[in-house]
């Protein structure tokens, strides 16, 4: 202990050394020493002060604790007193030994209490169920109106049953199925009831007659049976629609009461022309009985506007029914009356049609033609005006689970057809007519294209996302792919057969190397560029359709939200089938559904036009190699050349062929490409034949005066080729490096006229004249060898751009008379 309390006196003299050494640090600190002691002191006495209080506090804690504990103690004591006497008198009144025993017979007890309480209460509630019963009957036929109101009662007991039900986790089904069924079988007989009343007023105004009205004699009695079945079917159709909203589901309307008694006597007609073997029956002819269905809503359109729509609008207005169209319009609600006579007629024709693909398919389209008619010619939206009607094609699609057999046949369907477009003899041959001014694409992609939208016109009404969705990964996106394949098939075999290791060891037979030599073998090029390059821009076309934007984007919906798209669709495959981007986090994110495949033909369409400028550049190059072996440069002279003009007409005889090899290459690139490809294939060309005649020709052989003026006469001509296909100035423009080249490599003796490369019109760049500037080859030479600044003024004074000073001084050693 002693040890403890030094240490602490040791720590608290180091504290206050610190303090004091911290406080009184110079003479001038010791001024303060008084004001340093009263703060001191004023610390000590709140210390103090704090210390007292801490201590009471603490006493006072303590003092509750102990009274805390005893009131405790005194409660347990209480409780197990409470507890002896609750025993005692459990065992006194169950008679028991044990007080465990006396808790089972009372708890025993206890439950046959309970159980003739809830019998009593079920007692009660069928009392009062038959009570509403019998007076809802009793006034049938007397009070109408006064009937209705027991009737509403025993619905409202019914609505609250079914909560209480799933509550009690289904514990009195007999009660409710018994109270379910008596207000059934009660609405049956009023409906039936008012249902009569209304066909003798029906019988009154001849309906159907095609022209029918309701004379003023019969308006009230009109507007009274119309309003009592309006009246008896309110309450169902506000708790349909509270349960819509609440779940969210999108069930179809309920037809009107009035209105199903008025489709009777039509559904009569219906089934007399459109049932057994009459000749209005067809299997092959759904569009009959569709098109009856809007003949009668022709018909009879403006009888129910004008004398059903105020009483549609009388009795629903203040409700929330007014915001559903098929109760608060005339016309919806006749469509929705007619729509299940259709349904039932379906039901009935699917299976006969099912198993014959031509005959379900067409139904199919029959069908969502006719939903389209409801849509656009007689705007029904059922439900909501801002909810799109699904269509019987829904109906048949998935209330009957059709959709995937039609998309089978479908599918069918179309691999067919594209399969016949394949086989057809004008398949891979060029269109020269539809698309004048563009990239000719062939007649199979054409048509392939044609049949892809035919199909996207099949699918186009269907409202759910994830069978629309199917449609285009297992229809549309096949059939892209499928001819993928044929075209990417197709340039594999023209490079295998083309290539020099194929050649030798398989061997190509004559007719196989005059299908890939010359046009023949450029133009089958040309179709699969020109295939590639239509369905890409297709493809283009597509994903800017609004129909393919709103697909887009549910699909970025969907991902991001993790919705399920439909339980036979891979989210991972699709995203494989249409765009990578789909999985982007970002939710700016430019995508579509064919960025995959269009990535695909872009990449096609890139690697064939590589390949045809390589067969291009190869076969020109190699038809130029005679004109690269002679060597006449250096032997002509100014004298042998002739005049200037008779030298531009005599060209050399080896260049004929490579020059009629290139018109006849560009005549035809002129006709399958579009103006920018063709002009991409032309450089191409242009740029290897001046690398190799740069090469080849100028830095190999040496030139005389009228050697160079030949050289330039036949470079001339070339370029002439290029201007007559690809524009004016385009030859001298492409092979610019060459055409410079050439100015230098003309240079006159010193006193004559030069060539020199100007700027030309608009596509005309790089057009070769003659220039008035008199610049002799000594005075040429001695600059642009002198040093680079000088070089470079001497070729901007001859209007060269391209050429550089390397190159200028390369071709200039190449002429005879300064070697000499």
């Amino acid at each position: 202990m002693a040890m403890h309390s030094s240490a602490r006196a040791q720590g608290q003299d180091v504290r206050v050394q610190d303090y004091l050494d911290d406080k009184l640090q110079s003479l001038a600190d010791f001024d303060t020493l008084d004001s340093l002691l009263e703060n001191v002191k004023t610390q000590h006495d709140l210390l103090k002060q704090q210390l007292v209080d801490a201590r009471r506090d603490h006493d006072e804690a303590e003092q509750s604790s102990i009274q805390h504990v005893t009131n405790i103690q005194e409660k347990a004591q209480g409780f197990r007193k409470e507890q002896g006497d609750i025993d005692r008198r459990l065992m006194i009144v169950t008679q028991s030994e044990t007080s465990d025993e006396a808790v089972v017979g009372f708890e025993s007890t206890m439950e046959k209490l309970r159980r003739l309480d809830v019998a009593a209460g079920y007692v009660e509630m069928l009392q009062e169920v038959d009570k509403l019963s019998n007076e809802c009957v009793s006034q049938l036929g007397k009070a109408d109106e006064a009937a209705l109101e027991p009737y509403r009662r025993l619905q409202s007991l019914v609505a609250s049953l079914q909560p209480l039900q799933e509550i009690a986790e289904g514990a009195a089904p007999h009660l409710v199925d018994h109270v379910t069924g008596t207000s059934n079988a009660l609405r049956d007989r009023i409906t039936k009831h008012f249902s009569e009343d209304f066909e003798k007023t029906l019988k009154k105004l001849y309906w159907p007659k095609a022209e029918i009205s309701v004379p003023p004699g019969l308006q009230q009695e009109w507007e009274k049976n119309i309003g009592r079945l309006l009246d008896l079917q309110r309450p169902e159709l506000e708790a349909g629609e509270n349960a819509n909203r609440n779940n969210f589901k999108k069930d179809s309307p309920s037809p009107l009461l009035p209105l199903e008694v008025m489709v009777r006597p039509l559904e009569l007609r219906f089934q007399y022309h459109f049932s057994g073997d009459r000749p209005t029956n067809r299997l092959d002819k759904p569009e009959y009985f569709l098109s009856h269905i809007l003949d009668l809503l022709s018909t009879y359109s403006a009888f129910f506007q004008t004398h059903l729509q105020p009483l549609l609008l009388s009795h629903f207005r203040t409700s929330e029914l007014a915001f559903v169209p098929a109760y608060i319009d005339a016309t919806s609600a006749f469509i929705t009356a007619l729509l299940p006579l259709l349904q039932r007629k379906l039901t009935n024709l699917l299976p006969q049609v099912a198993s014959q693909p031509n005959l379900f398919s067409n139904l199919i389209h029959e069908v969502i033609l006719f939903d389209a008619t409801l849509v656009t010619e007689w705007n029904y939206t059922p439900l909501t005006p801002s909810t799109p009607y699904r269509g019987l094609s829904h109906y048949i699609l998935n209330t009957l689970s059709y959709y995937d057999r039609w998309l089978a046949v479908e599918r069918d369907f179309a691999l067919s057809r594209y399969d016949s477009i394949i086989q057809s003899a004008d398949a891979f041959t060029l269109d020269y007519d539809t698309y004048p001014t563009s990239t000719k694409p062939t007649h199979a992609a054409i048509r392939v294209n044609d049949l892809l939208e035919t199909i996207t016109d099949r699918y186009r009404p269907l409202s759910s996302f994830s069978q629309r969705l199917k449609f285009i990964t297992d229809v549309q996106l096949d059939i892209f792919d499928a001819f993928y394949r044929r075209l990417h098939g197709g340039l594999e075999a023209y490079l295998t057969q083309t290539s020099t290791l194929s050649r030798a060891v398989t061997g190509i037979t004559a007719a196989d190397r005059a299908d890939l030599a010359g046009i023949k073998g450029i133009e089958r090029l040309c179709r699969i560029y020109g295939s590639a390059e239509y369905l890409e821009r297709k493809m283009q076309d597509w994903s800017d359709d609004v129909f393919f934007v709103d697909m887009w984007e549910e699909w970025q919906y969907r991902l991001q939200s993790r919705i399920p798209i439909g339980a036979n669709l891979n989210m991972k495959d699709v995203v494989a089938k249409t765009s990578a981007a789909a999985n982007a986090a970002d939710d700016e994110v430019q995508g579509a559904l064919f960025d995959e495949t269009a990535a695909a033909y872009r990449r096609l369409r890139v690697r064939s036009e590589n390949v045809l400028v390589e067969a291009l550049t190869s076969a020109v190059r190699d038809a130029l190699r005679p004109y690269a072996r002679i060597n006449p440069w250096a032997s002509l002279s100014s004298a042998s050349a002739g005049a200037e003009a008779a030298a531009a007409a005599a060209l050399t005889a080896e260049l004929d062929a490579p020059m009629t090899l290139a018109d006849e290459y560009l005549a035809f690139l002129s006709k399958a490409l579009g103006p920018a490809p063709l002009r991409r294939v032309a450089r191409a060309m242009a740029l290897s034949l001046q690398a190799y005649l740069w090469d080849h020709v100028v830095l190999r052989y040496r030139f005389s005066t009228g050697g160079a003026r030949q050289l330039d006469t036949d470079f001339r001509a070339l370029c002439a080729v290029f201007d007559r296909w690809v524009g004016v100035g385009y030859g001298g423009a492409a092979m610019r490096r060459l055409a410079e080249g050439i100015v230098v490599l003309t240079l006159p003796v010193k006193g004559e006229i030069p060539v020199e490369v100007k700027e030309g019109d608009e596509g005309g760049k790089g057009e070769i004249e003659k220039t008035g500037r008199k610049m002799g080859l000594w005075e040429v030479e001695r600059r642009i060898f002198m040093d680079n600044e000088s070089a470079r003024d001497v070729l901007e004074e001859l209007g060269l751009e391209v050429l550089t000073e390397h190159d200028a001084r390369d071709v200039l050693q190449r002429r005879v008379e300064l070697g000499s």
